[in-house]
């Protein structure tokens, strides 16, 4: 869901004129315009059940031990009632509330106060102020990229008091988990609810706004393009950066401390989960600057789906493995451990190197060497809503000839170490895997679908040069 910030960075084709023209046809921009029964009932569902199962979830590993059948069977057999389980749910805390508002008030003062500066001594780093892709109504936002400093400074802090200051407990957050979900929902559905009021009646522009005469859907998938407060507080931006990723790795060294707690260790498997999520979150923000030019900025509006999902879906269901080891200490056998190292470095490479292959493709408009080599292209043309014909270039080298959509293999095979990391003994660790999969084959289909009303022809040739979306030889 909110993931989807972390995911959706690369397109099979290269100089991607959808994000890079002000031509492209409404119908090629963000969510849709009118809403099929399908989609209602989509997102309905979503609206209805994703809260529960974030609750189930959290639920199951507090009061079962992480066994997702245990609470059902309960239930079935009569041995507890639906009330029983919400009476031993801790509610929202006062501590939690301070905690969770002076979290979000940091997170937003580094956000909007304090200019990047480490693009000023970090090689390689684009930080500052950037633009972003040319919105439907033909506006270029700017940007201030300032993630990498705010989770640097965050991070250093928190380090700081665990060895130094002692201001607080590392195991704070683990120790205020469900409280602090409560607060995570209450965010993530007020500024859903502010969103959607702005988009009625204030928006940021109002030509890059949608509307479907559909209460549920503009909720769900948002109204405003790019709702913004001021010249440089962006909704999209802040909120699929911040909170929710800057904590990602801090919630997963939470719980490493609660497993010292509780054990007297860190299992080599709790240090892995730590390591190999790190990696991911860090290169989120050392990308920053490429990711303005991703799905989410360039094509999604800003409503439920990304602001709850932000600040609720991100932070607690892609921290399952992390929580799971803190109820369950896996210690893993050196083969093992070792194995999930290199499957989980191996995915990292092949998601960062495709992704750098398009990115370096697309910016030196095909003058470059891929794998040693001049890439192989298929030139083609489409046609915009203003009747204009444009030119673009399709790669089919390196990572993009081997299948569609490599990128995202990569990421499963990341996702699949980390669920590897926590053993076999539950399935609960193993959600993630499942639920990046559907995500990401379900971009793969969203995204061809776009690909192929805007080449036509052309994309029958470029599937026809790289048959495989995922896995070569098989999907």
């Amino acid at each position: 869901m909110a993931a989807k910030s972390l995911h959706d960075a690369s397109k099979t084709k290269s100089p991607d004129r959808i994000a890079n023209s002000g031509a492209a046809t409404q119908g090629q921009w963000g969510r849709a315009w009118e809403v099929d029964w399908f989609s209602l009932a989509s997102v309905i569902a979503l609206l209805f059940f994703a809260p529960f199962i974030v609750y189930y979830f959290i639920m199951a590993c507090d009061q079962y031990s992480c066994s997702l059948t245990a609470p059902v069977l309960d239930v079935a057999t009569g041995r507890a009632r639906l009330s029983d389980i919400w009476a031993k749910t801790p509610s929202v805390t006062k501590k939690a509330a301070q905690l969770y508002t002076l979290w979000v008030t940091f997170q937003v003062l580094l956000y909007v106060a304090l200019p990047d500066f480490c693009h000023k001594f970090l090689p390689g780093y684009m930080g500052g102020v950037q633009e972003g892709a040319v919105t439907p109504a033909g506006v270029v936002n700017k940007y201030e990229i300032n993630g990498l400093q705010a989770w640097l400074i965050t991070h250093l802090l928190w380090f700081a008091n665990s060895h130094f200051q002692s201001w607080f407990s590392p195991t704070i957050i683990f120790d205020n988990w469900i409280p602090l979900l409560w607060c995570a929902n209450i965010l993530g559905y007020a500024v859903s609810t502010f969103a959607m009021i702005k988009g009625y009646f204030f928006p940021t522009n109002a030509k890059d706004c949608k509307f479907t005469g559909n209460f549920f859907y503009n909720y769900m998938m948002g109204i405003e393009f790019n709702p913004r407060i001021g010249k440089w507080f962006d909704f999209k931006l802040f909120f699929n950066g911040r909170p929710g990723i800057v904590a990602w790795t801090l919630i997963n060294l939470s719980f490493a401390a609660k497993q010292q707690e509780l054990y007297g260790q860190v299992t080599n498997a709790m240090v892995l989960v730590n390591v190999l999520q790190a990696i991911y979150v860090l290169d989120f923000f050392w990308n920053e600057a490429w990711y303005l030019k991703t799905i989410d900025i360039c094509h999604d509006h800003f409503g439920w789906y990304l602001g709850w999902g932000d600040c609720v879906w991100l932070p607690y269901l892609y921290t399952l493995q992390g929580l799971y080891l803190v109820y369950h200490p896996v210690q893993l056998s050196t083969p093992h451990a070792a194995g999930v190292l290199l499957l989980g470095l191996l995915g990292y490479y092949i998601f960062r190197m495709a992704n750098h292959q398009k990115d370096l493709f697309r910016r030196t408009d095909g003058r470059c060497l891929i794998w040693g080599r001049k890439p192989k292209v298929i030139e083609c043309t489409y046609t915009s809503a203003d009747g204009q014909k444009h030119h673009s270039k399709l790669l089919v080298s390196g990572f993009w000839g081997v299948a569609r959509h490599l990128n995202y293999t990569g990421d499963l095979m990341g996702s699949l170490a980390y669920c590897l990391a926590c053993g076999g003994g539950h399935l609960l660790p193993y959600f993630y895997l499942v639920y990046m999969a559907i995500l990401l084959t379900h971009r793969c289909v969203r995204d061809e679908h776009r690909c192929a009303n805007k080449y036509g022809s052309n994309w029958e040739r470029y599937t026809a040069a790289v048959p495989h979306r995922l896995l070569p030889g098989i999907f």
